[in-house]
C-alpha cells in the first residue's frame, strides 16, 4: 500500500498522532517567488539536508537530526523544515493523480482524530513538480496552538515532507514559508 511509504508513521494511537501531526498532517501553501539560480537573495541562508536544501532566513538556527532538517529563528515558535523518507515503491508523476486522493484521504481522517482543523488541500508546484499541499489548525492538547503548512515532494523512491509552523493567525510572518517552497531543491 502507497501509504505506508508516504506515511511511514501511519500507525496512529494515543502516542504517535502527536509526532504524525508534526511530521505528516498537511497544510497547504501557494509558493510564490524564487531565488535565482546563480544568486543567492540577501538575507538568506542555504540549508542543507539529505537529498535536498532549502533557504532560510538569515540567523535562523539550524538542526539536522537523521533524515530531517528544521531551521527555527532564536526567538518564537515559528519554524520551516524538511524530512526525507523512503517510499516503498518508485513514485512517478502518472501517479500523481492517484496519489492525491490517497493523500487527502489519509490528512482528513488524521485531522479528523487530532485536535486539528483542516483548512485547506491544494496541488501546487515545488521545485518543478506538482505537490500536495495542506494547511491546518492544530489545538494540542496542552500549549497554545499553531497553524502548520506541509507539502509532500514525490520523487522517484524519496518523499521529501515540507512544513512551516507558525503561531495562529499569524500568516508568514519570516516569509520563511514561502522561501521554503520557493527554494526547495532536491539534490544529488
Amino acid at each position: 500500500m502507497l501509504v505506508r511509504g508516504i506515511f511511514p508513521l501511519a500507525v496512529v494511537g494515543k502516542r504517535t498522532l502527536p509526532i504524525i501531526l508534526a511530521i505528516v498532517l498537511p497544510l497547504g501553501l501557494v509558493a510564490c517567488g524564487g531565488a535565482s539560480k546563480n544568486a543567492k537573495p540577501a538575507g538568506q541562508s542555504v540549508v542543507k539536508g539529505l537529498g535536498f536544501q532549502f533557504a532560510a532566513p538569515v540567523g535562523w538556527t539550524t538542526t539536522t537530526t537523521g533524515a530531517a532538517t528544521e531551521a527555527r529563528p532564536a526567538a518564537g515558535t515559528s519554524l520551516v523544515s524538511a524530512t526525507a523518507f523512503a517510499l516503498l515503491k518508485p513514485y512517478s508523476p502518472s501517479l500523481f493523480a492517484r496519489v492525491a486522493k490517497e493523500l487527502d484521504r489519509v490528512a482528513a481522517k488524521l485531522a479528523a482524530q487530532s485536535r486539528s482543523t483542516l483548512a485547506e488541500s491544494k496541488t501546487i508546484t515545488v521545485d518543478g513538480r506538482r505537490i500536495r499541499a495542506y494547511r491546518l489548525t492544530v489545538h494540542p492538547a496542552s500549549g497554545r496552538s499553531f497553524d502548520e503548512r506541509i507539502g509532500f515532494v514525490l520523487h522517484g523512491k524519496k518523499e521529501y515532507q515540507l512544513l512551516c509552523r507558525a503561531p495562529v493567525g499569524a500568516g508568514d510572518p519570516d516569509g520563511a514559508c514561502a522561501l521554503l517552497y520557493s527554494s526547495f531543491k532536491i539534490v544529488p
